[in-house]
This record gives C-alpha cells, sequence and structure tokens, in this order.
C-alpha cells in the first residue's frame, strides 16, 4: 500500500511543479505560503501537495513509514517527495475532505518553501570478496544479464532483487509474519502432479480464453498491485501497455502511482481493463471511483474482502526501522510509546472500510452495472454465500501472502470451492472462479485450470520483470509462461482450454502438507529469508 512505501523518495526538479498545481474553484479557499508555513509542528503539521494544503497532523502519528517523514516537511511543499511514487489524486482519494485546507496560491511559494528530500539513496555498495588472507577485495558490481538471458519468472525475481532499492524490494517481496503462505502459495502447486494422455492429436495447440468474456491470450490476466513506480518510472502505464502487447487484461489497483485517469489514458481504443477497488469508509469516494471506472468503460469490479487490518510484514518494517533509526524511536517514545511497527493497521482503516460486510453486497451491486466480483475469498462457504448473493464471481487470494501467515494458498482452496459451488447450483458460465498468488509456471497455469479456475492473477511476477526490463520484460514473462503453457498442454494431451480437466491431474497430496518434495532449487536460491535483529 502505498503508506507502506512512503521511505522510498527520489530527487525532483522543483522548478516544474508549478505547472502540477490546479487552478483553485471558487469553492475552495485559497492560502498563501506563509500562511502554511505557520503549521509546522507535529501538533499541527499542514503539507502542500500539487498546490493543496493537508492537514497531516493526525495521519503523520500513525504513518507506517515513520511520522518524521511527514512532520519534517510540516508547513512546507512536499511535492517533490511525493511525486514520484504517488498518483495526483491519491489525497483527495483517501483523505477526509475536511483534511484539505484549502488551495495554495502557486506565485507565493518560494524556494525556501520547498520541503527537500531526505538524504538521496547511496548507490548499493560494491560486493566483497574475501581472500584466503582475509583481506577484502571489491569485485565488479553486478552487471544486469541481457533479457535475452531469461528463461522463467524466477530469473526476473533474482534481478529485480539486485536492482531496486532495498526498501522497494522489501515492500514488493515481503510476506505477513514468517512468511509460510507466501512461500506455499508456490509450494502447493508441486503438490499436485500431473495425469497426462497419450495418443491426442496435439499438433495444434489453442491457449486462447475468455476471462470474464474477454479474450484473452492464455488464461491469466494481470492482478491489481499498488505503487508500481517503486519498480519502475513508467510504474502503471507500462503495465497497461505490456498487458495489451501480451494479450491479457490487467486489473487496475486502487492504490497506484498514477491517476487513474493517466492509467485509463494508456489504453489502446479496444483495450478492455478491469478494476480493483478498496473501499473506502466515505462511501461516497467509492461511488464516485466506482462510477468514473464505468462510465470509461472498465468491465469487471473485483472488490477486496481480505484487508480490513495489515498483515506484518516484517521485512518490510525491518527496512523501514533500519532507515529511519533511533530518532524515530525516540520521537515515538516521546509521544507516548506509540508503536510505529502497529501504524499501518491503525492507518488503513482511514481508507480501507473494516467494517465492510454481507449486508454491503447489495449497495455494491447498486451502484454499477459493471460485472462485481470478491478479491479475497478462501473458503467454499464465503464462495456459496458469493454467488447466492448474485456476484458475477470471486478470487481465491491470501493477498500474494502478505495478510494472515499460515492461511490456505488459494490454488488449495480451489477444490473444495468448486464443489461447493457445484452443489449450490452454480456453472462456470454463471459464477467465475479465479485464483492468484505463487503462479510462476506454465504448468500453474494449467493444474488451476484444471480444478476449474477460469484464470490465473499473476501479481510480483509482473513488478520483478517490470523492474528488471521495463515494458519489454514483462511481454517476455508472459511469453515464457505460454511457450511452458503450450508445452504442458501437448504433454498431458490438451489441445485447447476446454479440454483441460480435473482428470489431468492428481491432488490427493494437496491439502495434507506432508508429502515429501524434491528441493526446487529455483526458488530455494531466489527466496531471501527473514534476518533477526541480531544478524544486522
Amino acid at each position: 500500500f502505498w503508506v507502506q512505501a512512503f521511505t522510498l523518495v527520489h530527487c525532483f526538479d522543483t522548478n516544474s511543479t508549478s505547472t502540477l498545481y490546479i487552478v483553485a474553484m471558487a469553492s475552495d479557499k485559497v492560502l498563501t505560503m506563509e500562511e502554511v508555513a505557520k503549521h509546522n509542528t507535529k501538533e499541527d503539521c499542514w503539507v502542500v501537495l500539487y498546490g493543496k494544503a493537508y492537514d497531516l497532523t493526525k495521519f503523520a502519528k500513525v504513518h507506517p513509514g515513520g511520522a518524521k517523514l511527514i512532520t519534517d516537511a510540516a508547513g512546507m511543499d512536499a511535492t517533490a517527495i511525493f511525486d514520484p511514487i504517488h498518483p495526483k489524486d491519491i489525497m483527495d482519494k483517501l483523505l477526509k475532505p475536511s483534511l484539505t485546507m484549502g488551495v495554495v496560491d502557486a506565485a507565493t511559494i518560494k524556494p525556501e518553501h520547498v520541503a527537500k528530500p531526505p538524504e538521496a539513496h547511496k548507490p548499493k555498495p560494491k560486493k566483497k570478496a574475501v581472500k584466503a588472507d582475509a583481506a577484502e577485495e571489491e569485485v565488479e558490481e553486478f552487471k544486469k544479464p541481457p533479457l535475452a538471458a531469461m528463461l522463467n519468472s524466477f530469473d526476473f525475481e533474482s534481478v529485480a532483487r539486485e536492482v531496486m532499492e532495498p526498501q522497494a524490494w522489501g515492500y514488493y517481496s515481503s510476506g505477513g509474519d514468517d512468511e509460510i503462505t507466501l512461500r506455499d502459495n508456490h509450494l502447493a502447486f508441486q503438490r499436485i502432479t500431473m495425469r497426462p494422455r497419450i495418443l491426442v492429436n496435439v499438433r495444434e495447440i489453442d491457449m486462447t480464453t475468455k476471462i470474464l468474456n474477454v479474450p484473452a491470450a492464455l488464461p491469466l490476466y494481470f492482478t491489481a498491485t499498488a505503487l508500481a513506480k517503486l519498480a519502475h518510472q513508467e510504474g502503471e502505464l507500462a503495465i497497461v501497455k505490456a498487458a495489451k502487447k501480451a494479450g491479457v487484461p490487467y486489473m487496475l489497483p486502487t492504490l497506484s502511482s498514477y491517476t487513474l485517469d493517466e492509467m485509463l489514458a494508456a489504453r489502446t481504443p479496444d483495450q478492455v481493463v478491469f478494476s480493483q477497488l478498496y473501499v473506502n469508509p466515505e462511501r461516497s469516494r467509492s461511488e464516485e471511483y466506482v462510477a468514473k471506472l464505468e462510465k470509461a468503460g472498465v468491465q469487471a469490479l473485483f472488490v477486496t474482502v481480505d484487508a480490513p487490518q495489515l498483515g506484518r510484514r516484517e521485512k518490510d518494517m525491518r527496512n523501514k526501522f533500519t532507515q529511519q533509526g533511533s530518532d524515530v524511536q525516540g520521537d515515538e517514545e516521546e509521544e507516548g510509546g506509540v508503536d510505529r511497527s502497529q501504524g499501518a493497521t491503525r492507518a488503513i482503516s482511514s481508507y480501507i472500510d473494516p467494517g465492510l460486510n454481507w449486508e454491503d453486497v447489495p449497495w455494491l451491486k447498486k451502484i454499477t452495472s459493471m460485472k462485481v466480483l470478491l478479491k479475497g475469498v478462501q473458503c467454499a462457504e464465503d464462495a456459496v454465500m458469493a454467488f447466492k448473493a448474485g456476484l458475477s464471481g470471486c478470487v481465491l487470494s491470501n493477498h500474494g501472502g502478505r495478510q494472515l501467515d499460515t492461511c490456505r494458498p488459494g490454488i488449495e482452496v480451489l477444490p473444495e470451492v468448486m464443489e461447493a459451488l457445484k452443489e449450490a447450483g452454480a456453472t462456470k458460465e454463471t459464477f467465475a472462479v479465479f485464483i492468484d498468488g505463487g503462479v510462476r509456471r506454465g504448468g500453474d497455469i494449467f493444474k488451476a485450470v484444471a480444478l476449474g479456475a477460469q484464470a490465473c492473477g499473476v501479481g510480483r511476477p509482473v513488478l520483478y520483470s517490470l523492474a528488471s526490463y521495463g515494458q519489454n520484460g514483462i511481454v517476455r514473462m508472459v511469453h515464457m509462461l505460454q511457450d511452458e503453457l503450450q508445452m504442458v498442454m501437448r504433454l498431458a494431451g490438451t489441445p485447447n482450454i476446454p479440454s483441460i480437466t480435473e482428470k489431468h491431474v492428481i491432488t490427493t497430496n494437496l491439502a495434507d502438507h506432508i508429502v515429501p518434495l524434491p528441493v526446487d532449487n529455483l526458488t530455494m536460491k531466489t527466496y531471501q529469508g527473514l534476518e533477526p535483529a541480531a544478524k544486522l
């Protein structure tokens, strides 16, 4: 989420910020920068972003990146710090209207009013090699391999870890608590074994399908992920364009680095996209956002339902503590022992409604004619309730292993969901089921389709390939999954997507978690384990 990634900053040409300021409407209060500068303390903290002044006094105290990042800019224009990562409309989208104090007259903003970023990110230190005599020797810095050298999705992840800033890598790669679910999301696919058929005519393999009636090159879509600018300057715009080139749908995120208008403008005229939604406590805000999506031709709305509270992502939290140092800790003690590690947990309620429940489903259906699906279903009972409530489908997901640790992977939940839906009278045509989490191989897609999923969502592979090679990296990642899926379909004796059935896989060991597996070297060598404080 954007509130977690506020610590990552870059320099920005302050001379250009004035071009971004909006024109004040008649109903907006116009402020001078001198007026804003009076609110320059922790107890009274106003910050200017894109020409608007916001009162962030309360929010700073629960900011997951630490209050210091916000209070250091108190009474100043922080647009230069904010812009490289966040969309221009994020504050208006998430904060209560009462916290927007007014529009600042751009003519009154002087150089001394512009907040300077914290110490710029230093280049990653060169790795050290230790000789036999224990003398250290500098070795050559990481040299990124050519795009053609990428053979699987794990290759992109290994490159991304080297080229991304530590804070960005920690944010993307972290999982909840001990990261058991994070790792099991992929390992679960390995507990499903193949049951191929022979002597089937597989001269031609057709991987094309429809996802919610939208044509797709294969049963795959790009799921919503926050803050793609942490990976690459083009962020979500590059993902929109790559999705078109790869022939798969993209689910636009609510918490994006670019505005919704900018993401929509990046589409080609014939490109169809979906959208993800976090329901805001200020329901009118969600209604406005949904109306804008529908007017723009977005085909489906995926409502996230697995994040009433933010999970503890210790890898990400550790990065923030290391970066902030003792100053932040001192501030927290001074303010009465505020535990900053819980900041996101409390802050999330300001823009994601933890009170969202089944009684709100009629409201969701009423505010749009788009297909409405629930993203984050983790058991059969809830899938059946979604079907009976008249929704169009659901995504079996654990939020990429970032929320409740030790919960089941989506692929493991899939068989019980499909069985329960069948008993409830649902069909694949009347209620679509998707999964995400841990999809790294074409064979994973095959197994999900075999067990009843209409398609699979991928998130981190998109971000890692974007971070490594930009838009072209994403397209190559999809093409590799296509190549792998084509091979698996041919070897399994399935010439097209409808021919893939549950009879082509064996799930005996999927849920018992005790089957011994060969060591997965790619996973083990790519995965970066958690470090205790004593090792830092």
